[in-house]
């Protein structure tokens, strides 16, 4: 139980010195009531006379006066050297005159006004403590290098100069800005400056300002025939008209976007071209150069979302569209520091300077301060080399898992599925040959061991496919997590 003295007394015990009331049945009273509101829970100790008193400023006796009348009546009982307590349910007692289990029930199960419900924005992750477990391709957080990500966390908090920028606001990122803006133009490009950033918590945090300023009601958005289901029920919680286009080996058809433009008008395209989620594929040159044609003649804005660039295996990479974009049609955004544990790492959106300062208004209402600390980490690590050495070093072993999971696919279920290598990700896109329950198949998993979830089945009338992650698996676990698929498979 709290100590007393946690507890908030001065916040519902109000005493009028002026009412005819004798103040000792006041305190009575209202301890009372406390108890049946339950702020004070049974079997909660209250403080002891002197203490009481002195909090209260009332004289000693007018408390003893008060805590002698709530134990005749029964709503206290009083121990020899250990003090009072407020009455417990395991207390046998005939005069105890309330049910303590129904006054601490209290609370209203339900508002009392009616309110929006959303099945749009419906958690769909799914968890489970299951020994294996599938994913939609995620970084293996036993890689980070913690100590290292401890001794900067710690030495950044201690800094004067951190502690100063925890105090401003509209200073505190700048740092960070800085060096990122450096890294995205070495890395991918970009022709940028600070001023060209706006720095969020998440992805999905940078698309819903987007979302939020950029789109009205009814406005059409294009997205991938199959895609990615948050950024989906972002653009329709903004009120977007969501449009599909068909993705085939080369990425997202182009094609089938001009064909569509000739009649309807659209506001905005959401494209992620280095691996498309979740097929994998990449959006081929042709296509990102007719894109970027097709939005200059007809004024629509490109979201180029760079999901899962900086894990790609091959020396080819391929540039973002943003680093070709001179006319403003693009806004390029993406999560720094993913390949580190969640809490290290950020979300950045690059955009002209204009529509940056605009979206800043936004964010100031959801997330004023931001993370300094955090934020001062990782541009230490971008300064100091120390994110492109974990990069280099955690993409071998990717790599490697990459192989070991294709291998194994091909072993268990080569007769029975297609699937290409990707060039990048953390994830294979795995195409069954025959129809067959995927929900099913996951649910003989789950009996196993193995927790498929349902967010990387893929079923319609034309698709049976899963994406499977292997980032986050050992070879030895990735074998394990197989094999249980494999037993539980009936085609």
């Amino acid at each position: 139980m709290n100590s007393p003295v946690d507890i908030p007394f001065l916040s519902f015990i109000h005493l009028d010195r002026k009412s005819k009331s004798p103040i000792y049945l006041q305190l009575a009273q209202q301890l009372i009531n406390a108890i049946q509101r339950g702020y004070l829970m049974p079997g909660t100790k209250i403080p002891g006379t002197r203490t009481l008193s002195n909090l209260l400023h009332l004289h000693r006796k007018t408390v003893i006066a008060a805590y002698e009348d709530l134990h005749h009546q029964g709503w206290i009982v009083i121990y020899p050297n250990k003090g009072a307590y407020v009455m417990d349910n395991k207390i046998k007692t005939g005069e105890r005159p309330y049910d303590a289990s129904v006054a601490w029930a209290n609370y209203p199960a339900q508002t009392g006004y009616s309110f929006k419900q959303s099945n749009i924005l419906d958690n769909p992750f799914e968890q489970s403590n299951c020994a294996y477990q599938f994913n939609d391709g995620t970084p293996d957080l036993r890689l980070t290098e913690i100590r290292q990500l401890s001794s900067l966390y710690s030495a950044t908090l201690k800094s004067k100069n951190t502690l100063k920028k925890l105090g401003n606001s509209l200073h505190a990122g700048e740092y960070f800005k800085e060096q990122l803006s450096h890294y995205l133009n070495s890395s991918r490009g970009l022709h940028i400056a600070k001023h060209n950033l706006l720095i969020t918590r998440s992805t999905e945090m940078s698309l819903y300002i987007i979302a939020q300023l950029l789109i009205e009601p009814n406005d059409v958005v294009i997205v991938g025939e199959l895609g990615l289901f948050t950024t989906n029920m972002i653009f329709q919680k903004a009120g977007a008209n969501i449009k599909t286009l068909p993705v085939d080996e080369q990425g997202i058809d182009i094609n089938k976007l001009e064909e569509k433009l000739k009649t309807t008008k659209i506001r905005m395209i959401y494209i992620t071209p280095h691996h498309h989620y979740p097929t994998t594929v990449s959006l081929s040159a042709q296509r990102r150069i007719k894109l970027l044609q097709l939005a200059q003649a007809h004024g629509f804005i490109i979201i180029e979302d760079d999901y899962e660039y900086d894990f790609q295996y091959e020396k080819n990479t391929m540039m973002p569209l943003a680093s070709a974009d001179v006319n403003g049609m693009i806004i390029y955004m993406g999560s720094f520091g993913k390949s580190l544990v969640p809490s290290f790492s950020a979300g950045f959106v690059v955009a002209p300077q204009n529509l940056v300062n605009e979206m800043q208004k936004y964010l100031t209402v959801l997330d004023r301060q931001g993370d300094v600390v955090i934020e001062q980490v990782l541009g230490e690590m971008i300064a100091e080399g120390e994110i492109h050495r974990h990069l280099k070093k955690s993409l071998k072993v990717y790599q490697e898992r990459r192989n070991n999971c294709c291998a194994l696919l091909a072993k268990h279920f080569g007769h029975q599925s297609t699937f290409s290598v990707p060039n990048g990700g953390l994830a294979i896109w795995l195409e069954w040959n025959t129809p067959f329950s995927l929900l099913k198949l996951a649910k003989e998993c789950l009996q196993k061991d193995l927790f498929i979830p349902k967010n990387i089945l893929y079923q319609n009338k034309k698709t049976t496919a899963m994406r499977i992650g292997f980032g986050h698996l050992t070879t030895e676990e990735m074998e394990k997590s197989l094999t249980v698929m494999r037993s539980c498979l009936v085609v």
